[in-house]
């Protein structure tokens, strides 16, 4: 069994992308070298810059969100933007072709 996290991210306007951008390449870069990451992928569905990552746990994803450039991002994430985020177990991540239904429906507002 597997911790999913999901999150989706709208950027605000034009003008905070930038910094988004900056953040979310950081935050990226240090997911796919953190302890007890499987994989880290990102895509962008309708406006929605989303993140899918897969961990050996739930406790492993903690840490990576609680420090480095993820914490900075996270502090940030008020000025650049609104979204939601979405974790749980399972056997598989699903496919891309559901993520964007799954955080509508079931993400929890951050």
């Amino acid at each position: 069994m597997a911790y999913i996290s999901i999150t989706g991210l709208r950027v605000k306007n034009i003008f905070h992308a930038p910094r988004f951008w900056w953040h979310a390449l950081r935050s990226m870069a240090q997911a796919k070298t953190a302890p007890g990451n499987i994989s880290v992928d990102a895509r962008t569905i309708d406006g929605v810059h989303h993140t899918m990552s897969v961990w050996q746990s739930r406790d492993a994803m903690r840490t990576y969100l609680t420090k480095g450039a993820h914490l900075a991002a996270m502090k940030s994430f008020r000025a650049v933007g609104s979204g939601k985020v979405l974790g749980f177990e399972a056997n598989e991540a699903p496919p891309w072709s559901d993520v964007h239904d799954l955080w509508i429906k079931e993400g929890r507002e951050v």
